[in-house]
């Protein structure tokens, strides 16, 4: 394995709003991540490279509950305000519970980003500008 937790938690502080992402996933990219796995309820994150060895970060915060009812529409507004910098990263986090979505997955060989409700089922999946 190529990077350490600590790299990307480096990387990670850089970001301020969802309109720094970009930049962030190149940085993680140049590492040798290939993908990874972000879980709402308490921040936890599986980074791994392309031989599926993985970190973790662990918990990162006190635990969200994650809504069972998915509310995709409002979910989709409060992404694109995350996205022009409208929100900060707990926001998000916070918004995303809310509205149902327990997680995505970055898959940062075809750039996109996967949203996932409760059952791990896809519910968005977005291209992650470059």
């Amino acid at each position: 394995m190529k990077f350490t937790i600590e790299e990307i938690k480096a990387e990670h502080k850089k970001v301020k709003s969802g309109a720094d992402f970009p930049h962030y996933i190149k940085a993680i990219k140049n590492l040798g991540v290939s993908h990874y796995t972000a879980y709402v309820d308490d921040g936890n994150t599986e980074y791994s490279d392309s031989h599926n060895q993985s970190v973790h970060t662990g918990a990162k915060y006190e635990k969200l509950i994650v809504s069972e009812k998915m509310n995709l529409e409002n979910f989709k507004i409060r992404l694109k305000l995350h996205q022009q910098g409208g929100t900060d990263y707990m926001t998000f986090c916070k918004d995303c519970a809310e509205n149902g979505i327990e997680g995505w997955v970055i898959n940062l060989g075809a750039m996109t980003c996967t949203y996932f409700d409760k059952d791990r089922k896809e519910v968005l999946v977005e291209q992650i500008p470059d």
